[in-house]
């Protein structure tokens, strides 16, 4: 997709803060951080939000657990805890149309989120 954000990071367009990388997915530091350390993961093919998730691509979001787990021990935080997110849609918070996870670890978080 020609005007995604992510897609232009994904393909190098666009200059981000590359945590860890493979030939499908990608992970970088979030430029408006909500916590110590916050993470985006992405798939570098482009899917909207979660509702195009289907069997041909569903390795991906697979993919991009494992690379939050590895994620995870490289940060060293397996112990205290962190948080995944991902926003579907409008109403779900979502404002990047580019499916993403978000890794959010390096302080204490509550529940509800908000």
């Amino acid at each position: 997709m020609n005007n995604c954000l992510f897609c232009k990071i994904a393909n190098k367009e666009i200059k981000s803060d590359i945590v860890k990388e493979n030939k499908n997915i990608i992970a970088f530091k979030d430029v408006n951080p909500i916590s110590p350390e916050h993470i985006l993961i992405i798939p570098k093919v482009h899917l909207s939000d979660t509702s195009m998730i289907n069997e041909e691509n569903s390795f991906l979001f697979s993919e991009m657990a494992l690379m939050a787990n590895e994620i995870i021990k490289d940060f060293n935080e397996q112990d205290n805890g962190c948080r995944w997110v991902i926003n579907t849609g409008k109403n779900g918070g979502q404002s990047v149309f580019h499916i993403h996870l978000h890794l959010i670890m390096g302080r204490k978080f509550t529940w509800p989120p908000g």
